[in-house]
């Protein structure tokens, strides 16, 4: 497959053409295709999906054992309430496009993809339960056993990263024409109708690209730009999501808690907070990298966790947040240790880029480390030459640190004559990455979150 793409498409099939490969744009160009799709499970995401699908003018049929669920559709009912449901599922039975059925065997072979909705409940472990998948996977493999043809099977229940690949893909003949994507669903109970219908995200994961283009054009009319990425990717973003909803749950309710103590109003603090859409409520910061430092972020998090002690609070997400941040910093050094090379070294110093800051540096923590443990390290940072630093920043480096001034370079060039790798943890400006790249030395990437095993 080629590398992820993303499109924006409305009614009108309008194409980012310079974000997407030539497959892909004869593929729409080619122009919009309905369905005919079966949807397995008819709890809240499976009926959601099923009317939602029938109202985007897909000819849609519902599965489940329950008959109840099955006779509501029938009926033109919601079996629950959820706001807008009744209306979709009534106009999809007028129209002809929705419809419900107990038989899987009866129905499939009229169908050209079926998108997986059963539950995927937590075992006494917490591992996913996959008992629902992999029975109606079974079920659809011994269906176009019988009567084979090619076919998609998108699993939108929530399954950890790999399930796709050892559990779903495998139940399947090889060469039998079957296509596995996984396309997760982001839909909230009490405005699931909404979230289909006008979606902040969508996500399409899998390795054959016209299986990709294929369940990508069933939300053409959407106004979206879908993700296309790989299926593991795919399985992942959804846990990311959730999780990081329920840290933002938590996060809120932890200063909420603090401001309550101080007798300040927490509805007001949050509801400030949120006015930053630069860095409060954006991107910023959501990348995958090194450990944080600094004089900012460790010192006013050490503060607030002590004075919430004092008015006898717990903050356990905000307590968890310093010793994450040397969990990063110890998987990054067991990854250089493991290195199979001598002469390491390493490009960046200071706590971030285009700064010669060194308090609270992680870098440093590292080479304390790393020089402990006898390896042979040199540091190169763009911004920072011992002769031209001074005051709390020397002293903080000389003392954690003495020998510094034997391990620094002056020169990019220097140090990549001398190493026989490069761990970098900053990112690199264009000329440095290109002089990097030009030595041909063994890359471990820290600046990007990359090379960091658990």
């Amino acid at each position: 497959m080629s590398a992820p793409v993303e499109y924006w498409n409305q009614e009108s099939h309008r194409l980012a053409a310079a974000e997407i490969d030539m497959q892909y744009w004869l593929f729409m160009e080619a122009g919009e295709r309905l369905e005919h799709v079966a949807v397995l499970g008819l709890g809240y995401v499976g009926c959601v999906t099923a009317a939602c699908l029938a109202e985007l003018g897909h000819n849609v049929v519902g599965v489940d054992t329950d008959g109840f669920k099955v006779q509501s559709i029938l009926d033109g009912t919601a079996p629950f309430y959820e706001p807008g449901l009744d209306d979709l599922i009534r106009r999809g039975r007028a129209a002809g496009r929705l419809t419900a059925s107990r038989d899987l065997a009866a129905v499939l072979p009229d169908c050209d993809l079926a998108l997986i909705c059963v539950g995927t409940p937590s075992a006494r472990n917490g591992s996913p339960n996959l008992q629902y998948l992999t029975r109606v996977v079974d079920e659809i493999a011994t269906v176009l056993a019988a009567n084979p043809k090619p076919f998609i099977v998108a699993i939108r229940s929530t399954v950890f990263p790999g399930t796709c690949e050892e559990f779903v893909i495998p139940r399947f003949s090889a060469g039998a024409g079957i296509s596995v994507v996984s396309n997760p669903e982001f839909m909230r109970e009490g405005s699931a109708v909404q979230d289909f219908l006008t979606p902040s995200l969508l996500v399409i994961g899998g390795s054959v690209e016209t299986a990709l283009y294929r369940v990508a054009q069933l939300y053409a009319r959407l106004p979206v730009p879908p993700s296309l990425v790989s299926l593991r990717t795919a399985e992942l973003i959804k846990y990311a999501c959730n999780a990081f909803h329920a840290v933002k749950v938590t996060f809120a309710n932890e200063i909420g808690a603090v401001a309550n103590a101080l007798g300040i109003p927490a509805r007001e603090v949050m509801e400030t907070f949120c006015k930053d859409t630069v860095l409060n409520l954006s991107p910023a910061y959501l990348k995958p990298g090194f450990a944080f430092g600094g004089s900012c972020l460790p010192k006013d998090l050490r503060a607030l966790v002590h004075r919430a002690g004092q008015s006898d609070l717990s903050l356990p997400l905000l307590q968890a947040v310093l010793p994450s941040n040397d969990q990063q910093i110890a998987r990054a050094i067991r990854s250089i240790l493991d290195l199979p090379f001598d002469r390491i070294g390493v490009f960046g110093l200071a706590f971030k880029e285009n700064t010669d800051d060194l308090r609270e540096s992680p870098v440093v923590t590292m080479l304390e480390t790393l020089i402990g443990k006898g390896r042979n390290v040199r540091v190169f940072d763009p911004h920072i030459q011992l002769n031209q630093i001074y005051g709390s920043n020397q002293r903080f480096l000389l003392s954690a640190i003495p020998h510094i001034g034997k391990l620094l370079d002056s020169s990019l060039e220097e140090m990549l004559r001398w190493a026989e790798c490069v761990v970098t943890t900053l990112k690199a400006d264009p000329e440095a990455s290109e002089k990097i790249r030009a030595a041909g030395l063994p890359v471990l990437d820290l600046a990007y979150g990359r090379a960091l095993p658990g």
